[in-house]
């Protein structure tokens, strides 16, 4: 007897339910998987090459006021 998704069979005197492995997407679990490997390689950039804006502004910054003060001391030649 099948109700809903179990499966139901008659053994000696009473019923018992048998075990169905659940039915799955196979599209939804590829795409998943990629999605999940995708953000892993995502976290894995930011360490990597990740600056915030403001991190790079300061490190801008602070290179355009070392230039400044380094041409400030050059001897004309």
């Amino acid at each position: 007897m099948i109700s809903g998704w179990r499966l139901h069979y008659f053994v000696g005197e009473q019923w018992r339910e048998a075990k169905v492995p659940e039915i799955i997407n196979l599209n939804r679990y590829r795409k998943a998987r990629a999605k999940a490997e995708a953000q892993e390689r995502a976290a894995d950039n930011r360490v990597a090459f990740g600056r915030t804006k403001v991190e790079k502004t300061e490190a801008r910054k602070a290179r355009e006021k070392l230039d400044q003060a380094l041409d400030g001391k050059k001897l004309e030649d």
